[in-house]
């Protein structure tokens, strides 16, 4: 992470291709950036005055892509408790390396953040790094138990965003219907786990061949599914913001599209491991990629891609699940689940975007305007008067995931030793440069 930078420099990124479907533009175009604020935008836009300014650091723009930067719904930030996984500075810095300026932040940490002096605390360790945002989301139930609701009020009003009990499902129906209730007088939107524990028992990988292959319990479709349509019907009866957290069931995409199609208030999230990895990436037992839910077969794959393509899944989340190499080098029934994702997002979804199964658009859309509207937020815009909230990506650029190059605190990835295509070159937030590997090859 970079120290905090000043907003009163001048800033020119000129012939860069610039993508945002927000602001209906692609083109390629000049941007100067003011005080924190994109104050000219256009061909041209550059001008000579511009350009010959003393105050002014121009970047040549040449084959790369300028987009507005990315609003992450779904990290795991560890901080407070799990320190020694990743806190919050570690986890902003990372988020800024993969081009992100908001990070949306779970509540399972140690103590559970369902407590306004948790959320104000962890904010307030945000705002004094001077990063990508942190917005965090609070607990439904006291401690994720699954039974007493939080004071929803309070911590809406200390800045939650959201609510959820990730890591565990709201499996009673009457407790889930009372915190859409809740949750409706305040606008917050209720994130669901969506989990049948009693049927996940056990389970270390998805049920199918591969997982009879490696004599590993399987953890069945149905038991995402059944919580989203039973969720779907009390977010039907209540009118409230329902949100399923990591879908990667087809059954779940069915049911989430008839859902929609119904005028319900759903929305959902996919992770970047969900639409390019299987449940065949488990084989020789590889803790890296034991995630819950789980990998799938090649079919959920492609349900999934399908659904994110055309909106039925509104968003792409990483689902960034920081752990120590203790707990993932072990056996694969002792490792805890969860893999990081904030610096992986470009280089694993533009390799989905070259194949022709998602639109290049609708990828911008579902990493910025769409994860912001979910959750409240402004979503960061590439037009004159926004505050700078942008990233230049190399789309050519190769490089290999190695431990060194990540700043997530843990590594645990199975894209480890892979070699990747584009990388997140600079990134603002807040107006501000917090990520920036293009200071040696500045040009004027």
């Amino acid at each position: 992470m970079l120290g905090p930078q000043r907003k009163d420099g001048l800033l020119v990124i000129a012939s860069v291709r610039a993508v945002d479907p927000g602001a209906n533009l692609d083109a390629i175009v000049d941007v100067v950036i003011e005080g924190g604020t994109i104050t000219r935008i256009g061909a041209g836009a550059a001008t000579k005055e511009i350009l010959a300014s003393e105050r002014a650091r121009v970047l040549s723009g040449e084959g790369l892509l300028l987009l507005p930067a990315f609003v992450d719904l779904h990290a795991h930030l560890r901080e407070p408790g799990q320190e020694y996984k990743e806190d919050i500075a570690s986890g902003l810095a990372a988020a800024a390396a993969g081009g992100f300026a908001h990070v949306c932040a779970m509540p399972n940490t140690r103590p559970v953040n369902d407590t306004r002096s948790i959320t104000e605390a962890m904010i307030t360790k945000a705002r004094s790094i001077e990063g990508p945002a942190l917005h965090p989301i609070g607990a439904i139930t006291l401690g994720q138990k699954g039974s007493e609701l939080v004071e929803m009020a309070d911590l809406k009003d200390a800045g939650a965003v959201a609510v959820s009990d990730d890591g565990r499902c709201v499996t009673s129906s009457a407790v889930m219907r009372r915190a859409l209730e809740y949750a409706a007088n305040f606008d917050l939107p209720v994130i669901q786990h969506a989990e049948d524990h009693a049927l996940t028992e056990g389970a270390l990988m998805h049920e199918g061949a591969v997982s009879t292959r490696l004599g590993l319990r399987g953890w069945p479709r149905v038991a995402e599914d059944i919580i989203v349509a039973r969720d779907v019907l009390l977010a039907e009866v209540t009118g409230a913001k329902y949100h399923v957290a990591h879908v990667s069931s087809r059954g779940a995409v069915r049911i989430i599209r008839e859902a929609k199609a119904r005028g319900i208030r759903v929305t959902a999230e996919v992770t970047p491991h969900h639409l390019t990895l299987t449940d065949a990436s488990v084989i020789g037992y590889d803790t890296a990629c034991r995630v819950n839910p789980p990998l799938r077969e090649p079919e959920d794959v492609a349900a999934l891609c399908e659904a994110l393509a055309d909106g039925t899944i509104d968003a792409v989340a990483t689902d960034h699940a920081p752990h120590a190499s203790l707990e993932k080098d072990c056996e694969f029934a002792e490792a805890a689940p969860g893999m990081i994702g904030l610096e992986l997002v470009v280089p694993l979804l533009l390799a989905r975007v070259r194949e022709g199964v998602l639109p290049l658009a609708r990828l911008i859309d579902a990493l910025t305007a769409a994860p912001a509207r979910i959750v409240g937020l402004t979503a960061p815009s590439l037009r004159e008067g926004a505050l700078a909230e942008l990233c230049l990506v190399n789309l050519e650029k190769h490089w290999t995931v190695e431990p060194a190059r990540l700043r997530s605190k843990s590594k645990n990835t199975p894209f480890l030793g892979k070699p990747v295509t584009g990388s997140v070159e600079l990134t603002m937030a807040a107006g501000r440069v917090v990520h920036d590997v293009l200071a040696q090859g500045e040009t004027r």
